[in-house]
């Protein structure tokens, strides 16, 4: 009977495709194919990257990588959106998205993810799903496979140490600093990603039970919960530069106030930014990065194929690329983007492990260490409604 069973079991084996020949059938397809990958396009080593990342999937996959640079990835999902209601059910103009966060909850609630479809891709099996979990979980929404995740992000603030020796090292420390020291310290405005993070902080330190984050913002009571983030953010606002009657657009512009000498603290979702902008001359050489005591927010950026894209196949040789390690080795050169990997460096040949370990950290860069303690985002409903509370409180 036994032996049987193996017949059978063997024979079913035989006769269905081998999950290697189905990859190898996917990039055959991809062949020829072109890919529009919507992603941010903000940051000239972000940019830089995704153009390396283009040249590289043409020369070994014969793709043609279209950079569609996103000021919000909103703009994206709102294309997507729009060609669903107008019954564009294939051939739609968005074949690749970078996407987490809110964005990503409303594509999945709404039906508008290809998928699931990682673990197709070869390259996920070498990312550190158990030490790196955020690679599974987007803003406390499982991914269930419609995400790839290609880097690791963890806030930091970036200071100015020939003005501010000593940083504060906790939220209410520094509001406190910026009472203190009118006009010096300031933060982009929501729903700028770096903005509404450090709102994110803000609210993690001023609410009784955090906990409370992790659930849907319809479990709690949004005006009493938040109430202590809007007196902290009021009280604090005539102190802000430009007494908080403006807020810069976004995290580079927010550096370039910190370049200009104008505040003394700036934001960043990744910990090497601030030397890389050193090395490029965009930051002075006196810059360093910090993250309160209590801890910062950390996460996994991924990318996510929409349900009607033109080019599904080549998205996929696309997204298992990302994920590659020479792709990236390539990204977490702090000379280029410096962004941290989502793969379990003791999965790779000894060769390729040795090539992450001698990468230099960065003058600014904190040791990994010193990251900790991570502490989670909260479910993306919360901060829909922040952002709309503070635009309602703030913009005008």
């Amino acid at each position: 009977m036994r032996r049987c069973l193996l017949a059978l079991t063997m024979l079913l084996l035989a006769a269905q495709p081998s999950r290697a020949e189905d990859w190898q059938a996917t990039v055959a397809a991809a062949r020829g194919q072109d890919v529009y990958f919507n992603a941010w396009g903000g940051d000239e080593h972000v940019n830089d990257y995704i153009a390396w990342v283009g040249q590289a999937v043409q020369d070994r996959f014969g793709i043609k990588l279209t950079h569609v640079k996103l000021g919000d990835t909103a703009e994206a999902v709102g294309r997507v959106v729009a060609e669903k209601t107008a019954g564009r059910l294939e051939g739609g103009s968005v074949d690749l998205i970078w996407i987490n966060g809110e964005n990503f909850a409303a594509m999945k609630e709404q039906g508008l993810l290809h998928g699931p479809f990682v673990q197709d891709l070869p390259n996920f099996q070498l990312v550190d799903t158990v030490g790196k979990p955020t690679t599974l979980v987007d803003f406390a929404v499982p991914t269930d496979g419609y995400e790839a995740p290609w880097g690791m992000a963890h806030f930091v603030f970036l200071y100015d140490s020939a003005k501010v020796p000593t940083p504060p090292r906790s939220i209410a420390e520094l509001l406190a600093w910026a009472e203190a020291h009118p006009g010096r310290l300031t933060y982009p405005a929501p729903p700028d990603f770096i903005g509404s993070t450090f709102l994110k902080h803000l609210m993690i330190a001023t609410i009784a039970d955090p906990a409370i984050l992790q659930r849907p913002v319809a479990e709690a009571d949004f005006a009493k919960v938040t109430a202590p983030l809007w007196a902290a953010l009021e009280q604090v606002r005539p102190a802000l530069w430009r007494q908080g009657a403006s807020f810069p657009a976004s995290g580079p512009a927010l550096h370039q106030l910190l370049d200009d000498g104008e505040v003394d603290f700036s934001m960043a979702f990744n910990p090497a930014e601030a030397s890389s902008a050193i090395a490029a001359g965009r930051l002075p050489d006196s810059v360093r990065t910090f993250v309160p005591t209590t801890g910062s927010i950390g996460n996994t950026h991924f990318v996510a194929i929409p349900f009607n894209a033109a080019h599904q196949a080549a998205a996929k040789v696309v997204a298992d690329f990302l994920m590659s390690p020479e792709a990236q080795l390539k990204k977490q050169d702090p000379a280029g983007w410096g962004d941290s990997t989502v793969l379990a460096l003791d999965r790779l040949p000894a060769e390729q492990r040795a090539q992450f370990e001698a990468l230099p950290r960065g003058v600014a860069t904190l040791a990994p260490d010193q990251l900790k303690p991570v502490l989670p985002e909260p479910h993306p409903s919360w901060m829909t409604e922040i952002e709309a509370e503070w635009l309602r409180r703030f913009s005008s």
